[in-house]
């Protein structure tokens, strides 16, 4: 028996000696676990259509064989339109070179000298809208004719048709104007920044650098005036649309099926008051046909459906504790609730009009998982299209009878599937597999290589009576008496999710200091989502108290197990997680040691107003809430190691947070590190100029250093 023993725990050493370890080349250079590709999508006619530029040239023979984008139009094969030397402007948008390509005649027009954003094909496919210079342009295909719907665009003073800067951030959209659905309209947003306070950013591009300016309103600060106006493509005029001024946000302009009505949502500037406005496109009128208060915030989502007999719209809501679904009527006499559960809707996937029937992913059955549904519009019924403890991802075709499964779970690649809809005689809705599309099994045999860890899903109690859902990836060879040292990795944000069941979730990274010694760990704390509304709002007013609170709990549930160097906990975290991690060795200095901290906000009242105020309105209302807990006003408590990185170019969370948190240190009298990467973004990448690589070595080779112990290996 004690022969068989030995064979049983030395065998495991052995295989385990005999797989490859992950290198940061793997993972930052070579791409050696990069996912299999997999052609799964149901094109529309339009994507179906054939656009073949090569030895394609400009009238002054500039080669434009390969375009960076082509947009093609189901009504009017005829045409597309290709754009070149696209480069980007701040996170989202882009701007480009922008031609007009007639398939019969092989012409070319460039329809700007200038590059331009967001172009796109009327309805009808017989005309261009495009943003050039802060205006919104107009191009009619068949009268080869320009048009300025706008003239007034000026840099950092008036924007029409494209988003400021926090719109854009924080309400998640850059085209900031919509066709209507016979295009005789186009409704448009019409941005003043003339309030707005200016940031500026030093480019280090040359001898003298360059000062980059551009409006950026922080908490507290004035916002742009927003005007949403309505124009007649037909009569070239304009109509204004009415609603309340004041400072309030536009969140979201859509068109009903109805080309003359165009719903405006209008939301104050404390976020919980939201109204529909149904505006009339002729005249600007408006009359209201939703509202919705909330005593913390209202969430913004793109979930809203304007059906179309015109007389309805579905939309989620956390309203009554959960996300979830409802079928409203314009005038108000219909308010039906769908969907009546206890988790949340995380989105709408499709409606389904003709058959009365919403399509929806759901936080199912667990909060990390993700499961596909279908439920009529009376709510009386509701039936699961997939199941289990995964991850799934689903693209519908057009009529509803098929979808593509993506699915996976945290330590499994996805698995995509061709799937079947089937409603028998009974209207009883069932599933079939139609063929597998792929199953990353290239992906999947150069895992087999490595000595990879297997994640598991933890319930870690915190001191107020929650179970916080986490996971932990304990090291390839883990010996149950040894001790080793925790890194936890945490984002921690309002409505955020780390701790999900998809493949991903755990990264290479995470599964490279595995193999060498570390446990890493992944806690969601108060405040993150897909738990309900009482869960993620419980942070209102107090954004990092509740947060870092949970994370120590965890940190001391963590240092209580007998595998764990308790002398050696760890926290590492990006943006909002570089927050996380510098309450997390300020506030948390007796539990955690060492700590990194990327493009970390250390005051919001330094982050723009939009996101902040929503969360903890402004500096002059609630001081309190802005400085009880920004990591600049706990230095003093540091004991452990830490690191600060940032990019100098961050638009989004600004350099500015890092210097004013090293000017605290050194008034603290504190040892730490930092690192900063010259004229990089928020996401502080780049493989050309090598900073994802140095980047991650140097955060690697720092954990080594200040977190390892006999147990790690380099």
């Amino acid at each position: 028996m004690r022969k068989l023993f030995l064979i049983l725990t030395i065998a495991p050493a052995v295989l385990f000696a005999q797989k490859k370890q992950i290198t940061l080349d793997d993972i930052y250079k070579r791409g050696t676990f990069r996912a299999d590709a997999v052609s799964a999508r149901f094109e529309t006619p339009a994507q179906t259509i054939q656009v073949e530029t090569k030895g394609l040239k400009d009238a002054s023979g500039k080669d434009l064989s390969r375009p960076d984008r082509t947009i093609t139009s189901e009504i009017n094969p005829s045409v597309a339109l290709l754009t070149y030397n696209t480069e980007s402007i701040y996170r989202h948008s882009t701007k480009g070179n922008l031609y007009l390509y007639n398939l019969s005649s092989k012409a070319v027009t460039s329809l700007s000298p200038e590059k331009v954003l967001h172009p796109t094909l009327s309805p009808d496919g017989s005309k261009v809208a495009f943003v050039e210079n802060n205006n919104l342009v107009v191009y009619d295909i068949p009268a080869a004719k320009k048009t300025a719907v706008t003239n007034d665009g000026k840099w950092n003073f008036v924007i029409n048709g494209n988003c400021d800067w926090v719109y854009e951030e924080e309400f998640g959209f850059t085209q900031a104007y919509q066709w209507s659905e016979k295009g005789n309209y186009l409704a448009y947003y019409r941005f003043d920044e003339s309030a707005v306070k200016e940031y500026n950013m030093t480019i280090y591009n040359n001898e003298h650098n360059e000062d980059y300016r551009f409006k950026y309103p922080k908490a507290g600060d004035a916002n742009s005036t927003v005007d949403i106006y309505i124009y007649d493509v037909k009569a070239g005029t304009k109509a204004k649309a009415q609603y309340e001024q004041g400072d309030i946000y536009i969140p979201r302009i859509k068109w009903t099926k109805d080309d003359s009505k165009l719903v405006v949502f209008w939301l104050n500037r404390h976020q919980n008051n939201l109204k529909l406005l149904l505006t009339d496109a002729a005249s600007g009128k408006s009359s209201p046909v939703y509202e919705e208060t909330n005593q913390y915030y209202v969430d913004i989502n793109d979930d809203w459906q304007f059906l179309e007999d015109g007389k309805h719209f579905i939309y989620t809501s956390e309203k009554e504790g959960y996300t979830q679904i409802y079928l409203n009527s314009f005038d108000g006499k219909v308010k039906t609730k769908i969907t009546k559960d206890n988790y949340d809707v995380a989105s709408i996937t499709a409606v389904d009009e003709k058959n009365k029937r919403i399509y929806y992913i759901a936080a199912y059955p667990r909060p990390m998982d993700r499961n596909f549904f279908v439920a009529d519009f009376g709510g009386k019924k509701v039936t699961p299209l997939t199941t289990g403890e995964f991850t799934h991802r689903v693209t519908l075709n057009k009529d509803f009878t098929q979808f593509y499964d993506f699915k996976s779970d945290i330590n499994t690649p996805q698995e995509v599937t061709l799937n079947n809809i089937v409603v028998n005689k009974k209207n009883v809705i069932s599933t079939t597999v139609e063929k597998v599309v792929g199953s990353s099994e290239k992906l999947k045999s150069i895992m087999e290589q490595y000595a990879l860890s297997k994640a598991e899903f933890l319930r870690i109690p915190n001191s107020k009576g929650d179970t916080l859902n986490g996971w932990i990836l304990k090291p390839t060879n883990f010996d149950p008496s040894k001790q080793y040292p925790v890194l936890f990795c945490n984002y921690g944000g309002p409505g955020s999710q780390n701790v999900a069941n998809r493949f991903g979730a755990v990264s290479f990274w995470h599964q490279l200091l595995a193999e060498r010694g570390f446990i890493i760990a992944c806690v969601d704390n108060t405040g993150t989502g897909y738990r309900g509304e009482a869960f993620k709002k419980k942070t209102y007013l107090q954004l990092g108290k509740y947060e870092i609170e949970d994370q120590i709990d965890a940190a001391k549930w963590f240092g209580a197990l007998p595998y764990v160097d308790k002398t050696k906990i760890g926290h590492w975290g990006w943006s909002y997680g570089g927050f996380m991690s510098s309450l997390a060795i300020t506030k948390g200095a007796d539990v955690f040691s060492a700590a990194i901290a990327v493009a970390p906000v250390t005051n919001w009242r330094y982050y723009d107003n939009i996101y902040t105020e929503r969360y903890m309105r402004t500096p002059k209302e609630n001081a309190a809430g802005y400085d009880n807990n920004s990591p600049i006003n706990f230095t003093n408590l540091i004991k452990g190691k830490y690191l600060i990185i940032h990019g100098t170019g961050d638009d989004n969370v600004h350099f500015q947070n890092a210097t004013q948190m090293v000017t605290a240190l050194v008034k603290s009298n504190i040892d730490f590190e930092s690192a900063y990467y010259p004229n990089k973004n928020h996401g502080i990448g780049g493989t050309a100029d090598n900073t994802s690589y140095h980047l991650w070595s140097k955060m690697t080779n720092w954990l080594y250093k200040n977190l390892g112990n006999k147990n790690t290996t380099e």
